[in-house]
């Protein structure tokens, strides 16, 4: 019987459905608390004889591939990939499988969080209660007086899988939703009820600007000074893409000094935050611990995407989320 290394959070029913046809060696870096290197997937893949590897977190580089001679096909439980050497899995005749939009709705329920959590400042009030300083009555109706998403206008920058999950959601708020990314066409946004816009006139138009662009060349510091400076005063930024897309100097003075309302935070330029971090100062924000993709949905739906392709692979058939199908017909059985 052929084996599989699961070194990613997986479902117990996604673990039988595959015990029925391999033999699954399950060992979650979430419970081991362990990354491997190259040496140690070496010295595990060829050691243990395993047939399919199931990452999440780990690294795979070139040498993984090139040292390793039973590994048929890796699967990447993520959207991306970049931790993954796929050229050089392709070059070694391994297929490599992902699991694209698996955490798109986790995250898009976050982004929303944090814009209600700005609104209507939730984590303040919950402070209020909790430390007893909620004394009067009716204090809060004048110092907790937030706003309502409803009538206001949101801007999606990035209209992915994530980018698309959040517009159908605000939409039930009776929003006015624009988008921005060259890469989805105008009648594709009208479909999901958005608008198409320039970026520029996104940050100036919108009360909150959402960002769900992926890190590439094009997107490293696309919200810089000038862009910030375009946003009403009255505007929230939510950010629970990349830390890398934003200028956070600039994003920080902005807030400091009141020129934009507010922002939410799901990612950061360190992770953890550092102690010494300046947006801990500022009582303007809401700050999550990079959690958008943290349900167990998500652990459900790329531990289904990853078993279904695993089984579509044993039965001869080309898996549905193939990174490198150029490789399909040669490394197929």
């Amino acid at each position: 019987m052929s084996k599989v290394l699961i070194l990613a959070p997986f479902s117990d029913t996604q673990l039988e459905r595959l015990r029925s046809r391999l033999e699954v060696m399950y060992e979650s870096w979430m419970d081991t608390g362990k990354l491997l290197s190259s040496e140690q997937f070496i010295e595990r893949l060829e050691g243990d004889g395993i047939d399919f590897l199931v990452v999440e977190a780990d690294f795979v580089q070139r040498d993984v591939f090139e040292k390793v001679s039973r590994l048929q096909l890796l699967g990447v439980c993520r959207g991306d990939a970049f931790q993954i050497d796929v050229q050089a899995a392709t070059d070694n005749g391994v297929l490599v499988v992902n699991t694209p939009a698996r955490n798109a709705t986790a995250v898009a329920e976050l982004t929303v969080g944090l814009m209600l959590s700005l609104a209507r400042r939730i984590t303040e009030a919950h402070d209020m209660v909790r430390s007893g300083r909620w004394v009067d009555p009716t204090a809060a109706y004048f110092s907790m007086r937030g706003s309502e998403l409803s009538g206001k206008t949101i801007g999606i920058i990035g209209f992915g899988a994530i980018g698309r999950k959040v517009a159908k959601f605000v939409s039930a708020f009776d929003t006015a939703v624009l988008a921005c990314d060259p890469y989805i066409t105008a009648e594709q946004m009208g479909d999901c009820g958005a608008e198409k816009v320039s970026l520029d006139q996104l940050m100036s138009v919108s009360d909150y600007v959402s960002i769900h662009c992926s890190t590439i060349a094009g997107t490293v510091g696309l919200i810089n000074e000038r862009r910030i400076a375009m946003m009403k005063q009255t505007a929230y930024l939510v950010n629970a893409a990349s830390s890398y897309v934003i200028d956070e100097e600039a994003l920080f003075t902005a807030l400091k000094e009141r020129r934009i309302a507010g922002a939410g935070f799901d990612v950061y330029s360190s992770w953890p935050v550092r102690a010494d971090s300046p947006l801990l100062t500022l009582d303007n924000v809401v700050l999550t611990p990079h959690i958008g993709g943290a349900t167990a949905e998500t652990i459900e739906r790329h531990s289904t995407m990853i078993a279904d392709d695993i089984e579509r692979y044993l039965n001869g058939e080309r898996p549905l989320h193939l990174l490198n199908p150029e490789i399909w017909g040669r490394s197929a059985g």
